[in-house]
């Protein structure tokens, strides 16, 4: 991949991550981080298998879909 388009990954996981922290709504919070944290797997594949980047963001974002799918269940 580009390295450029990497790069831009790796910006728009940050803008996400960012954005989870101004929402109120926990459902929309968790959303918004996972698609975060898949984005920053993105770039951490496509930027060399970068694993300190690839693992917590991959571990947090199974971490958010436990808690969307637990949330759901308990409605």
């Amino acid at each position: 991949m580009n390295p450029e388009i990497a790069t831009y990954i790796g910006y728009s996981a940050s803008l996400f991550i960012v954005l989870s922290f101004i929402l109120k709504d926990i459902r929309k919070i968790r959303i918004v981080n996972m698609i975060g944290c898949i984005c920053f797997v993105i770039y951490g594949i496509f930027s060399g298998m970068l694993w300190p980047v690839i693992i917590p963001n991959g571990l947090i974002c199974f971490i958010q879909i436990y808690h969307l799918l637990a949330d759901k269940s308990k409605k």
